[in-house]
């Protein structure tokens, strides 16, 4: 049985979000961006369950990521 369960909800400017949430209350994850509709919301939240289950993590070196 997970330890987490995603929930989808509607931030004040009614833009679609969803969070990653632990048993213990903590988020562990979100979308980072609001989405106009519910369905598109439910798109991103899909293809993260599809393509992070076995992502690699990668360091990106700190001087690569300024702007």
């Amino acid at each position: 049985m997970s330890r987490a369960t995603f929930e989808i909800y509607q931030d004040r400017e009614e833009l679609w979000r969803w969070r990653l949430v632990h048993v213990n209350g903590n988020i562990i994850a979100d979308s980072g961006e609001g989405y106009a509709s519910r369905q598109k919301c439910e798109q991103g939240l899909q293809s993260v369950k599809e393509n992070a289950f076995d992502a690699e993590v990668v360091r990106v070196d700190d001087r690569e990521t300024d702007d």
